[in-house]
């Protein structure tokens, strides 16, 4: 089947409580980490927004895109919800922007496995021993699904996951899902950044 157009959703818009500071700001690549991000995904998708609160939409600008997430608070399916109502027909490759060691070969290894007959193609991530949504594509079929769960107060992405026809791949750039939610976690992931990914 024809594969949907690719559009990329980063992830900025949640309060960062447990890291005392805006993850989306933090820098580790010479510019704030939405925008790092971001730049990866415009490789491989054809618009790339950035997910965010409010009363951050005035500190995106071009050339990136704020999209303010329509239900604030409620986490990252809140922000793929609203991704989807701005853009229902396109697929959404979403991630976080707490992800210092992303790669753009684990980008390209993704899209290159997705499958558009899915509803959702993710990685297994081996840290959790679980399919990681927060580097994964959500093809528009999904929708319906995340909706409804929505609705029923179960905002959690990784359930989604497990409930869709998901497919799962192995990543071979794991490190690329490590994640830095607190100050250890950062300062741990700044000194892995110090040798080259795959060590």
């Amino acid at each position: 089947m024809a594969a949907a157009v690719l559009h990329g959703l980063v992830l900025a818009g949640g309060r960062s409580r447990r890291m005392g500071a805006d993850k989306g700001l933090l820098v580790y690549h010479h510019k704030p980490q939405r925008e790092w991000v971001a730049d990866l995904l415009g490789a491989v998708c054809a618009e790339v927004y950035i997910a965010c609160r409010a009363e951050q939409t005035a500190d995106i600008g071009p050339p990136y895109r704020a999209l303010c997430d329509r239900w604030p608070e409620r986490g990252p399916m809140a922000a793929l919800l609203t991704a989807f109502e701005a853009q229902p027909e396109a697929a959404w490759l979403v991630v976080a922007c707490d992800l210092p060691l992303l790669s753009a070969e684990a980008i390209g290894e993704l899209v290159a496995g997705r499958d558009p007959g899915a509803e959702a193609t993710a990685f297994l991530n081996p840290y959790i021993a679980d399919p990681d949504p927060l580097l994964t594509i959500w093809e528009p079929g999904i929708r319906a699904l995340l909706q409804a769960r929505f609705e029923d107060g179960d905002a959690s992405l990784r359930r989604a996951l497990g409930a869709a026809r998901t497919r799962l791949l192995h990543p071979q750039w794991a490190e690329s899902l490590l994640n830095a939610n607190t100050p250890e976690e950062k300062a741990a992931l700044e000194q892995r950044l110090q040798k080259p990914l795959g060590d």
